[in-house]
């Protein structure tokens, strides 16, 4: 995994500084250790991390989820034969069962410790901008790229690029960054511009997509509910196609 944010503070979540936007590479590194040798992690792989994100999946029951999956995944056939685990999709169930169970411990506990706001910034003012600048370029790059042939995403690249820069005001205010309201704004505008990448692909690329997913997944989807593959194919296909159109990921978990 290539883009994910860097650690910050070296918080955990129960002492009450985790960082939010550790999320990826907490998992990346924790996946990492289990196995014991740093790999690339997959664009399947990175449509897990995002659906276990955006389903606000508490970082203690994906490790303890991972624990388990390693575990059981040691104990079978393929694990006794010395075949490794490579995918967090073998993980997905176990995951999923971990996190129930700490919602189920959790009712009537009130929040949980590691909800609490982190004590300091986990960036820079400037590496924030830094982010923005990049990003703003590669949309602007894009928007170029666009002019001739495809006017719609021009105008969506464009867009985005200049509602950026706006946002990029909010780095020279002197009062405390609020971090999570402006992940949500930057959320919007890369949700729009998914949608947009979507309706203008073509039917033989969105199938492509689709085919490789369902090829990976063939031996973990007995693991999953219908509504959990529906989001893990929204994911995938979004990363795809950033991916296939070279746009940048505009949420701070990809600032790098």
């Amino acid at each position: 995994m290539t883009a994910a944010p860097k650690r910050a503070n070296g918080g955990d979540e129960s002492s009450g500084t985790f960082n939010y936007f550790n999320y990826y590479t907490e998992i990346e590194e924790y996946f990492w250790k289990k196995r014991g040798a740093h790999i690339l992690v997959s664009p399947l792989d990175w449509a897990i991390l995002e659906t276990w994100q955006r389903a606000e999946i508490p970082l203690s029951a994906v490790m303890k989820g991972i624990d388990r999956a390693f575990e059981s995944h040691t104990r079978s056939r393929r694990g006794q034969a010395g075949k490794q685990l490579k995918t967090l999709a073998y993980c997905v169930e176990a995951v999923l069962d971990a996190a129930e169970e700490e919602k189920q411990a959790a009712a009537g506990k009130g929040p949980l410790a590691g909800a609490k706001r982190a004590a300091t910034e986990p960036f820079s003012r400037e590496e924030i901008r830094r982010f923005f600048r990049r990003n703003i370029e590669k949309l602007k790059n894009a928007t170029r790229a666009y002019a001739l042939g495809q006017p719609e995403m021009a105008a969506r690249t464009s867009h985005t690029a200049e509602k950026l820069t706006t946002l990029m005001e909010l780095l020279e205010m002197p009062a405390e960054l609020d971090l999570e309201d402006l992940e949500r704004h930057l959320t919007v505008l890369e949700e729009r511009l998914s949608m947009s990448l979507s309706v203008g692909a073509s039917d033989d690329l969105l199938v492509g997509i689709k085919r490789d997913l369902d090829q990976q997944l063939a031996p973990y989807r007995r693991k999953m509910t219908s509504e959990q593959l529906a989001a893990l194919e929204r994911r995938y296909t979004q990363k795809r196609l950033f991916d296939a159109h070279h746009l940048p990921r505009l949420s701070l978990f990809y600032l790098s």
